[in-house]
């Protein structure tokens, strides 16, 4: 048998794919997973459901836009490529089809500061990209502005988008967005949220990025998440 390469990588992304099935996230083979090797992405391919992947059935797309494997690549790979060549600071991308997300993004719909964990995908609330068909440059070109100093944005009629730096990381990120949009929706259907301003969001974005985070992780000059109590000697 023909050795795979990156076979770790590859079978950590089936994983999450199956995951995302189980935190009932995604349904059938509607979402899709890449993450960065230095040739280009390797991406699940269109169509087989999760259960069935192999490590060999991930294509690679390379940097040329070429793609190379047994399987063509998802039909959703040309943001998944045009999102990891314009965001260097990113490895990972997670789409699925989210109920509430999904919910959110039929009415076109961002979801505001109505709770402090918004922050956790990089800003003050979580946009929604305007609506282009599935697998189009202007898709692309809407998640990308959608995605602009964030980590995470809706596709308006369609599902999500979470980034980030490694498979684990990214996919807890898109399960935290589905689990606002649910708190959102619920707000939405008991009537109008109470919207933190600005400056509480800021006070929140500066802190966020060491959330959970031991002390000697904590990046310098930053402060800390939370206060914790002294310390016994």
């Amino acid at each position: 048998m023909a050795k795979v390469k990156h076979r770790k990588l590859r079978q950590e992304i089936i994983d999450a794919c199956l995951r995302m099935t189980e935190l009932g996230i995604n349904q059938g083979t509607a979402g899709n997973i890449s993450a960065r090797i230095d040739e280009g992405i390797i991406i699940t391919p269109t169509g087989m459901p999760y259960e069935d992947l192999k490590p060999s059935d991930l294509p690679v797309v390379f940097w040329d836009g070429t793609y190379e494997g047994e399987r063509m690549p998802s039909s959703e790979w040309r943001f998944h490529w045009d999102i990891q060549r314009s965001r260097r600071d990113i490895d990972v991308v997670v789409h699925n089809h989210a109920m509430h997300c999904v919910a959110l993004a039929c009415m076109n719909a961002d979801i505001p500061p109505f709770h402090y964990m918004v922050t956790i995908a990089g800003g003050h609330d979580i946009r929604c990209a305007k609506y282009a068909r599935y697998g189009t440059q202007e898709l692309s070109d809407n998640a990308i502005e959608a995605l602009k100093d964030r980590y995470a944005c809706l596709l308006a009629n369609h599902g999500m988008i979470a980034i980030g730096g490694t498979v684990k990381k990214t996919l807890g990120l898109a399960h935290e967005v589905e689990v606002m949009a649910a708190q959102y929706w619920r707000v939405l259907a008991a009537g109008k949220a109470k919207l933190l301003n600005a400056e509480q969001m800021d006070d929140v974005l500066v802190r966020i990025r060491n959330y959970g985070k031991q002390p000697e992780d904590i990046l310098d000059g930053t402060p800390p998440a939370m206060e914790p109590p002294p310390r016994r000697r």
